[in-house]
């Protein structure tokens, strides 16, 4: 009997086949479950801990998608070493233009086609058994309507990352940060299809910052996420990274972030305190992007707009000057 592997398909996880014409066994490859994707932009030296962290999951039941942004060290050599070796895994490499860690996940969203998804950065890790924790959950929930699931981040030495979330079954994103104002990174793992139905990220001219957050709100308009209190990803903060001067952040990327105060204040039953802080940050943001006069023009919330106007223009010069310090 003669093994035919079938053409284009990988052989990263098990098969199913027939006995065929001649004794041979048509072997299909399954494809797997989750896709790991990591938007990178010159970590190469940090990128080999999150791969020995793949290689060491107790399930294999995914693919790991590396979108380089535009880096200028040896990545793409590194990656194309790791895709000659023997892994139990499937891994695919994209190089694109530097443009900000929102236009890596748009075009690992546009390039995916696993039933789930979910990012870790290139300076975090996976517990060992992250994926199969993933496995055993999504096969208990998925026809159930969740959109996804939602757990923990935790340090290197195992403590979570600030809160643990709510004692609650199913949760939205908004609902994380905006009404029990959890407080720390959280691991969003989502449907492939339902980010691929609200991607792209909108991006700006000249501006590199935009939190993919955004599309973790735009995705609960579809449904609910299924809410666990277990860690799905080690983290380590590090210098350079998108918590690192958050002073200039505001400052180089203003368009950016008021769209994300738009969206933001779209989210249902947040108070007045929250809508009136909210408004006086996106006008400092319209300040900043030199678009004052479209401020209450684009503003869902036209009124509180009006009425944070001068604290928003005080803030935003405030903004100007720490940067240049």
């Amino acid at each position: 009997m003669q093994i035919q592997f079938k053409e284009g398909e990988s052989n990263y996880l098990g098969f199913s086949g027939a006995l065929g014409e001649g004794g041979k066994v048509l072997i299909i490859m399954m494809k797997p479950l989750i896709c790991v994707f990591t938007p990178t932009y010159n970590r190469a030296n940090l990128l080999p801990e999150l791969y020995k962290s793949l290689q060491d999951q107790t399930s294999f039941n995914f693919k790991w998608l590396v979108v380089d942004d535009g880096s200028e060290d040896n990545t793409a050599e590194l990656v194309a070493k790791w895709q000659k070796e023997e892994n139990k895994f499937q891994i695919d490499y994209i190089y694109k233009q530097n443009g900000g860690l929102h236009t890596g996940y748009n075009t690992a969203i546009e390039n995916m086609d696993t039933e789930l998804c979910m990012c870790i950065d290139s300076d975090d890790k996976l517990p060992p058994n992250a994926i199969e924790k993933i496995e055993n959950i999504w096969n208990k929930i998925k026809d159930k309507g969740y959109i996804g699931i939602v757990g923990l981040d935790c340090d290197t030495k195992g403590k979570v990352i600030k809160d643990y979330l709510p004692d609650v079954t199913d949760i939205y994103a908004y609902e994380v940060k905006y009404k029990y104002h959890i407080q720390g990174d959280k691991k969003y793992i989502h449907k492939t299809d339902i980010l691929k139905a609200v991607a792209p990220i909108p991006t700006f001219p000249g501006e590199k910052i935009l939190n993919p957050f955004m599309l973790f709100l735009e995705a609960d308009k579809y449904g609910k996420l299924y809410c666990v209190n277990e860690f799905f990803c080690i983290v380590e903060y590090r210098e350079g990274g998108m918590t690192d001067s958050m002073i200039s952040q505001y400052n180089n990327s203003p368009r950016g972030f008021a769209e994300r105060r738009k969206k933001i204040m779209t989210i249902p039953g947040m108070g007045w305190a929250f809508l009136f802080k909210t408004n006086i940050h996106y006008v400092s943001s319209c300040y900043l992007a030199k678009r004052l006069k479209y401020a209450v023009k684009e503003s869902p919330k036209k009124l509180w707009t009006f009425l944070a106007f001068p604290f928003g223009v005080l803030l935003g010069i405030y903004i100007k000057r720490a940067n240049k310090k």
